[in-house]
């Protein structure tokens, strides 16, 4: 009754400046309480003559955050809650990052800030970024040439943890293709979860500085293709790989 467009009317136009921007696809990231918006919507784009399949809504289920046993209280309603701003600053970067793509988006997320600030193997991010560290450390105490390893025979690498990790490294490829096909970063999470677990389970059953120098490449070879495959799955993640730790 004033003569202002309505909530509905802006969304509209925005979604339509979308499609005459050409995207082929369209998504939207939505908290879970939105839901019922979502034919409204799409019923609107269909009313103008547009594919409403065209847009796709993801949406975001809730944080609940503790500190250990230790459920903080928040809610919209009455102004309490934490920020990403804050959380950040607490956990840091790397693993508020990595635990909000830990679950898929439609799942709740349990966000423990004691164990996202704790250097242990329970900690992913941490779990992960160590297993990263070691390759370094075992690759800056080898000091050999990088290029060596180039022609390294890993094909004679037979172990059980050697085959685990060639046959993971495999799979990278099409783990990052469903991820971005099925909009769920949590595939790679999981991935790097599983490639870093079983290295530091090769990393204890065996030794890499080895005297015979066809299995010292052949071992190099192979951890330095696990590191890059780490590096470059955290990068997806926005998430650091450091060298030392």
């Amino acid at each position: 009754e004033n003569g202002l467009y309505t909530y509905f009317a802006s969304d509209i136009a925005y979604h339509l400046n979308k499609y005459e921007r050409g995207f082929d696809r369209i998504v939207n990231v939505w908290g879970a309480d939105h839901h019922g918006y979502v034919p409204r919507v799409k019923g609107a784009l269909t009313a103008l003559g547009l594919d409403a399949d065209r847009l796709t809504i993801a949406l975001v289920q809730f944080a609940v955050l503790w500190r250990g046993a230790e459920k903080l209280p928040m809610s919209t309603r009455s102004g309490n809650f934490v920020t990403l701003r804050e959380l950040r600053e607490e956990v840091g970067n790397d693993a508020a990052r990595f635990f909000y793509v830990l679950r898929k988006s439609d799942q709740h997320l349990d966000f423990d800030l004691e164990l996202a600030k704790s250097q242990s193997n329970e900690n992913p991010v941490y779990y992960i970024q160590y297993a990263h560290a070691r390759i370094c450390s075992v690759l800056a105490q080898w000091g050999g040439d990088a290029a060596e390893l180039a022609d390294a025979e890993t094909g004679t690498l037979n172990g059980q943890h050697e085959l685990a990790l060639m046959s993971l490294l495999n799979d990278y490829a099409g783990i990052v293709e469903s991820a971005a096909r099925e909009l769920s970063p949590h595939l790679i999470a999981y991935y790097l979860k599983d490639l870093a677990g079983e290295f530091h389970s090769y990393y204890n059953a065996e030794q890499f500085l080895v005297p015979d120098n066809r299995l010292r490449l052949a071992r190099l070879a192979l951890i330095t293709s696990v590191r890059q495959v780490l590096r470059n799955g955290l990068t997806l993640l926005g998430v650091s790989s450091p060298e030392k730790m």
